[in-house]
């Protein structure tokens, strides 16, 4: 699967447009990670166990908007993108989405 965040494929030509992939996750804080997180926060510098939770995050919205698109019959993304949303206190949604095309 090609993935891009340009609005085409250099040295492909787009075939079919098929529509929007999409692919989001939901994650909540954990207890542990907020205590290591508040330690962090009253010294200073990057609360990694946030950045690598993220990280986790976008990969699976990536991954899931990956299968809504070959389930739709394409053979590329263009136009990725990423989203965050806050759902409530503790816990945020990330999405992922594009258009699905199939190419040349």
């Amino acid at each position: 699967m090609i993935i891009t965040t340009s609005e085409q494929v250099q040295g492909r030509t787009i075939a079919k447009t098929i529509g929007l992939a999409k692919g989001s996750t939901i994650r909540a804080r954990h207890l542990g990670k907020d205590i290591m997180a508040g330690f962090r926060g009253m010294v200073g510098g990057e609360i990694t166990e946030y950045t690598k939770m993220m990280a986790e995050a976008r990969e699976e919205s990536l991954q899931r908007m990956i299968a809504d698109a070959e389930q739709q019959g394409a053979n590329a993304i263009v136009g990725l993108r990423f989203t965050t949303s806050m759902i409530m206190q503790n816990a945020a949604e990330v999405l992922a989405y594009g258009t699905a095309v199939v190419l040349e």
